[in-house]
């Protein structure tokens, strides 16, 4: 006997009578309205409710977007993990939440191109839509780029992870923050300073926080390339998706030219932030995953530029 004969020898009893006997009940009496017009809308109650609330709204949103690049690919598809929220006042009781994702899918129906310009439009027509003076987008996203080998010249793909934040409100415009963590290979100077031969190495995670100046110009700089340059320049050595042994060679040189402490890291990447006219302020966290030990090693610092200005 095969299988499907044994199959077809189980009685089983009619969908309906297995959704009953898994606890399924018959539809009872509907006496509320099914129109949006006869719905009560409680989010949208105007009493006192004790305070105000500093922002609500949704988060993990995950939704295809496109990202312009400076580096190729010039215009990828990948994922944006959103979060939205506004303020309310003291007076209303909530926040109309599917209007958070009935803008989303509108700029996607238009061809969601996530960029700085294109985020400080979201935030203000949201404010609008949510009938509030504020609003905050932030969305992270893998933002990948092509990296050739040393010798061979052989391509493929790495990626960083990236966010923007934008900030608005009515009165005094937009706030915007940009973030990018890269990955960097870093060689102890320590190891290489007490062994005979040889020196431990380990993967760094750079992750470089910044408030964009108000001229920011996307048009001449890409803010993704920039800071992933201020990481990998002061690195002991840049990472590779294909290296053959000639490209490994030279890899492995090079760490072993420029070692680097997590302290130093930070200060190098700092420098160059430093000099980037559209970096307003700034906080450099260098966080390195020990091959010879359990933990990690961290370091980070920050500085305001502005500050310093007054």
């Amino acid at each position: 006997m095969n299988k499907t004969e044994l199959n077809h020898n189980k009685s089983l009893p009619s969908k309906e009578e297995r959704h009953k006997l898994f606890g399924s009940v018959k539809p009872g009496p509907r006496t509320k309205p099914i129109d949006k017009k006869g719905m009560a809308d409680l989010q949208n109650s105007k009493k006192d409710f004790l305070f105000d609330i500093d922002m609500v709204g949704i988060s993990n949103v995950k939704h295809p977007i496109r990202i312009p690049s400076q580096l190729t690919p010039e215009i990828q598809t990948t994922i944006g993990t959103f979060s939205f929220g506004s303020s309310i006042t003291q007076g209303s009781k909530g926040t109309n939440m599917s209007r958070f994702t009935e803008q989303l899918d509108q700029y996607h129906n238009e061809g969601f191109a996530v960029d700085i310009a294109t985020m400080k439009e979201f935030t203000e027509e949201l404010a609008g839509r949510l009938k509030q003076n504020d609003s905050e987008v932030e969305v992270t996203f893998p933002w990948f780029f092509e990296r050739k080998g040393p010798y061979s010249d052989l391509a493929g793909m790495n990626y960083a992870d990236a966010t923007i934040r934008v900030e608005y409100h009515k009165e005094t415009g937009h706030d915007i923050t940009v973030s990018l963590t890269g990955k960097i290979t870093t060689l102890c100077p320590c190891s290489k300073e007490i062994s005979e031969y040889s020196a431990h190495n380990q993967r760094g995670n750079v992750t470089m926080t910044i408030k964009l100046t108000d001229d920011f110009n996307e048009q001449e700089i890409d803010w993704k390339a920039a800071l992933l340059e201020a990481a990998e320049s002061n690195a002991s050595a840049r990472i590779h998706p294909v290296l053959k042994r000639p490209d490994e060679k030279m890899v492995t040189e090079q760490a072993y030219e420029n070692p680097r402490f997590v302290e130093d890291i930070v200060r190098l990447v700092a420098a160059d932030l430093y000099e980037y006219d559209f970096v307003e302020s700034f906080t450099v966290m260098c966080r390195n995953e020990e091959s010879i030990h359990l933990h990690d090693a961290v370091a980070s610092l920050s500085y305001d530029k502005k500050q310093e200005r007054e």
